[in-house]
C-alpha cells in the first residue's frame, strides 16, 4: 500500500511503489509502506529530490517506532549493510555518496529491511518489498525535471 500524499500529484504506481510532485516549494519522490512493520506504527520509506535547493536522490525513512537513544539504524539490501543517522522516529543516510550507494542497491535488490532497537527496548525491523522501486525512482526524478 502506497502511504497517503497530501497535496501531491500521481506520476506513477508500480508495484508497491508510487511516484509524486508536489510543492510549494517543488519537490518529487518515491515512496512505499512496508509489507512488514515490525514496531507497530506507520512507516515509509523515500526517495526525494528538491530542485530548488540542489538535493536529489535523498534516503528518507520513517520508522514503525521510536528509537531508542543513541541506537544504531541499519538499512540493508542483500548483503549491502548501511548505517543511517536517525532522529527519535526518522533516519536518513549519512551524505550524497551513502544516498546513492543505497539508491544503487535498491535497483538491483529484491527486498530491503531498516532495524533499529526501539525506544521500549525491543529490537524492530520494518520490511519493504522493491519490486517497483527503481521505476517510482526514475519517474520522480523526471517528474522533477518536467514539471
Amino acid at each position: 500500500m502506497i502511504p497517503l500524499a497530501l497535496m501531491a500529484e500521481l506520476l506513477t504506481v508500480r508495484g508497491d511503489w508510487g511516484a509524486f510532485r508536489g510543492g510549494p516549494p517543488k519537490s518529487c519522490y518515491a515512496i512505499a509502506a512496508p509489507v512488514r512493520a515490525g514496531g507497530g506504527g506507520r512507516a515509509f520509506v523515500s526517495i526525494g529530490s528538491w530542485p530548488r535547493q540542489g538535493l536529489r536522490g535523498q534516503l528518507h525513512v520513517r520508522l514503525s517506532a521510536p528509537v531508542a537513544p543513541g541506537a544504531r539504524v541499519t538499512l540493508s539490501i542483500g548483503t549491502r549493510r548501511f548505517e543511517l543517522i536517525a532522529g527519535a522516529r526518522d533516519a536518513w543516510a549519512s551524505d550524497a555518496r551513502a544516498d546513492a550507494a543505497i539508491v544503487t542497491a535498491m535497483r538491483a535488490g529484491r527486498s530491503l529491511s531498516v532495524e533499529a532497537q526501539g525506544a521500549s527496548g525491543r529490537p524492530f525491523a520494518d520490511v519493504y518489498a522493491l519490486a517497483g522501486a527503481a521505476t517510482a525512482i526514475d519517474a520522480a526524478a523526471l517528474g522533477c525535471v518536467a514539471g
